[in-house]
């Protein structure tokens, strides 16, 4: 049974990790791949709203993806966005990423090899994980402008779209320390992190929401 106070809590995370970026045209969108195919579906609409003109899917294989997405995660995704009726030239692929500033350091590669001149990106990921998908982002590429996307939901949607609420506070409790520790580690720009934030994140700790938190004395994953 979770709490009220573990549910107020998660709500505060929730709203956190979301950056609130107004949407508007870019250079090229970057779909970050995972086991989510709603950040394909969403690079989709917003290529169709023309907010985009060409979009990178980016990803391999992880232990939560390798079942359901035995190909690839940006495979997978490139195939989704052809069966929404994306052209094929209007959709690179980078397949060997296997964390976010992989993601986001190889997906620079291949446009700069597609000779894609890239001054902004439309960066499109699962909705707990845009902070920190754009901090990171900032930190491998600080030449562009990002704006942080992701599919429209709350979290109540989010819960019913995974099945598992203990699984999903988890995943938000786990993005939260990473923006915490990672930045003094080099792996993103740093995030102003409210103290209401702060306070919730650790309750939820201490009701062992931990499943996702990375051993402080141990490399990052």
């Amino acid at each position: 049974m979770i709490s009220t106070q573990a549910w107020d809590d998660t709500r505060r995370l929730w709203s956190y990790h979301q950056m609130g970026h107004t949407l508007r045209p870019c250079s090229v969108a970057i779909g970050l791949g995972s086991h989510d195919l709603g950040v394909a579906n969403t690079a989709v609409e917003l290529y169709k709203r023309g907010l985009v003109p060409l979009l990178v899917f980016t990803g391999a294989t992880s232990p939560t993806t390798r079942a359901h997405m035995p190909r690839g995660e940006a495979i997978h995704y490139r195939e989704r966005a052809l069966e929404l009726g994306v052209p094929s030239s209007a959709v690179l692929v980078e397949p060997q990423a296997r964390n976010t500033a992989e993601n986001i350091r190889f997906s620079k590669a291949v446009l700069e090899d597609a000779h894609v001149d890239v001054s902004s990106v439309l960066l499109i990921s699962k909705p707990y994980e845009e902070r920190r998908a754009y901090a990171t982002a900032c930190k491998e590429w600080p030449e562009v402008q990002f704006v942080s996307a992701s599919t429209p939901m709350t979290l109540e949607e989010y819960v019913d779209s995974i099945g598992d609420a203990r699984l999903v506070i988890d995943m938000l409790v786990g993005a939260l320390q990473r923006l915490l520790i990672y930045p003094e580690r080099g792996f993103m720009i740093s995030q102003p992190v409210p103290d209401d934030v702060r306070e919730a994140y650790e309750r939820l700790c201490a009701e062992g929401f931990t499943s996702r938190l990375i051993r402080t004395d141990q490399p990052a994953v």
